[in-house]
């Protein structure tokens, strides 16, 4: 489930699915403690740039999921702007350690994916707009 949350801030259009203890929730389901978290999780994400487009990850769409478990741990699933992305390991390292650095997270796993292949519609309107792309 995807859900667009456009109006707590988040500038995706395709703002990633949230998941808590591996169940899909809508946004305002979240207890303000995980809503915290998860402000604080896309601003470390909006802190790693895709090395060849000067954008971050979050906004580019790179990222399809989040999910935070009770004991500290963020699953992330991502993609590349392409499968043969030369800094495809450099880049999950990155949002990795990002991730890490906030308090609370006890371990950060990274999915790399490829389902749905990624393409500019996924850019938030603001990107494609810098980019000349609207």
């Amino acid at each position: 489930m995807t859900e667009n949350i456009d109006d707590f801030g988040f500038e995706a259009p395709c703002a990633p699915a949230l998941y808590a203890e591996g169940e899909a929730k809508s946004y305002l389901d979240f207890e303000p403690k995980d809503v915290t978290r998860l402000e604080n999780i896309v601003g470390a994400l909006r802190t790693v740039n895709d090395p060849e487009i000067p954008v971050n990850i979050y906004d580019l769409g790179l990222v399809y999921r989040i999910d935070l478990k009770a004991d500290g741990v963020v699953e992330i699933d991502m993609t590349l702007t392409a499968p043969g992305c030369p800094v495809a390991g450099t880049l999950t390292g990155w949002v990795q350690q990002a991730v890490s650095a906030l308090e609370g997270v006890s371990d950060v796993k990274m999915n790399l994916v490829f389902d749905p292949p990624w393409d500019k519609s996924r850019m938030s309107e603001e990107v494609q707009l810098e980019l000349g792309l609207l």
